[in-house]
C-alpha cells in the first residue's frame, strides 16, 4: 500500500488525543478540527491498521485491547517525529520554531528578565509560558508538552524527570512596608502563629512547603483567607496588616512588601529547572536557561548546578 507518512502522523496524533480525552468532541476541540475530520482520519487509521482502535456508543468512548497496545507506541513515534524535526532545526544553527516552558506561580517574579533578553535576541523563536501548579506542570512535561518546567525543589522526586539548581532559597513570611515584623531579621513559626494569615491555597508550592514545616514543628496558625493567586495575595498585604508565607523569591521586584526568613530546620527551597531525562534538549532551551541563570534576579541567589 502507497502510504502518506505526514498523514499518518497526523492521524496517530489525532489518535493519542482521542485516547486521551476519551472523547471524540474534547479531542476535536482541542485539535482544532471538525469532530467529523477527526472521526474520518480515525476510521482511516482504523482501516489501513485493519483493526479497531475504540469501541464507541453513544455515550462512551473507550480503547480496545489493540488501542491500548498502539498508544505508547504512537507517543513514542510522535516524540521521535519532533526529536527529528528539532535535531534538523538546531543542525542548520537556526533558533527558531516554539520553546513551551512550564512556570509556577511562586518563580514568576524571576523570569520576567529573561524573557524580555531572550525576546530580543531570538524574535523567531515564540514563547509558550504556561502558568500553573508544579504537579499539572510536570504531568505536562511527562505527556511532552513542556520543554521544561520552572519550580522548586519538590519534597518527593519525580520518576523520570531530572531537577537542576539554579539557585538557593527559603520560605519567608510577607508582609507590608510598615508591619512591626518587617524590620526583624527573621521570624520562628511560634511567634507567627501570633498574627493572622493569609495565604496560597494548598497545591501551589510555597503551601506545600509550609505544610510539610508545620508537620515537623507543629503550630497552629490563625489562617483568615486562602487564594490560589499570588498577585491578588500579594495587594492584599499591601493593604492589611495580615502575613503571609512564600518563597523569599516571589516577592522580587515587588514594591511595598518585605520578605522574613522563617527561622525553621529544614527551611530550603532550591529554585530548579526541571526538565525529562535522557531526552533531546533543544538549543533553544539551553540558551534560555543559560540566560535565566545570567540574569540579575538569578545571581543573587546564585548556586552552581551542571
Amino acid at each position: 500500500m502507497n502510504r502518506n507518512f505526514p498523514m499518518e502522523l497526523r492521524q496517530l496524533k489525532y489518535f493519542v488525543k482521542v485516547a486521551e480525552f476519551l472523547s471524540f468532541s474534547k479531542a476535536s476541540k482541542v485539535l482544532y478540527i471538525s469532530q467529523s475530520t477527526l472521526s474520518q482520519q480515525i476510521h482511516q487509521l482504523e482501516e489501513e491498521m485493519n483493526i479497531l482502535l475504540f469501541q464507541r456508543d453513544s455515550h462512551n468512548v473507550t480503547l480496545t485491547e489493540a488501542g491500548e497496545e498502539l498508544l505508547p507506541h504512537a507517543l513514542a513515534t510522535l516524540h521521535a517525529a519532533d526529536t527529528c524535526f528539532d535535531r534538523i532545526r538546531d543542525l542548520q544553527q537556526l533558533l527558531t520554531g516554539t520553546l513551551n516552558i512550564g512556570v509556577t506561580y511562586s518563580f514568576s517574579p524571576i523570569l520576567t528578565e529573561t524573557l524580555l533578553t531572550f525576546m530580543s535576541k531570538y524574535p523567531e523563536v515564540k514563547l509558550n509560558i504556561y502558568y500553573k501548579s508544579m504537579e499539572e506542570l510536570i504531568d505536562m512535561l511527562r505527556h511532552r508538552e513542556l520543554d521544561f518546567v520552572l519550580a522548586f525543589k519538590p519534597s518527593v522526586r519525580f520518576e523520570g524527570v531530572e531537577s537542576h539548581v539554579l539557585f538557593d532559597n527559603q520560605l519567608s513570611a510577607i508582609v507590608n512596608a510598615g508591619h512591626e515584623l518587617a524590620s526583624k531579621p527573621f521570624v520562628d513559626l511560634e511567634e507567627l502563629s501570633r498574627y493572622q494569615v493569609a495565604l496560597p491555597m494548598t497545591g501551589l508550592q510555597a503551601r506545600n512547603e509550609l505544610e510539610r514545616l508545620l508537620a515537623r514543628h507543629p503550630v497552629h496558625l490563625d489562617v483568615k483567607i486562602e487564594l490560589n493567586e499570588v498577585n491578588i495575595l500579594l495587594e492584599l498585604i499591601k493593604d492589611s496588616q495580615l502575613v503571609t508565607v512564600l518563597s523569599e523569591s516571589t516577592i522580587y521586584n515587588e514594591p511595598g512588601v518585605r520578605a522574613v526568613p522563617i527561622h525553621a530546620d529544614g527551611n530550603e527551597m532550591e529554585g530548579c529547572v526541571h526538565m525529562l531525562a535522557n531526552t533531546y534538549r533543544k538549543h533553544s532551551m539551553k540558551e534560555f536557561i543559560r540566560l535565566l541563570g545570567e540574569s540579575e534576579a538569578v545571581k543573587q541567589r546564585r548556586h552552581e548546578w551542571l
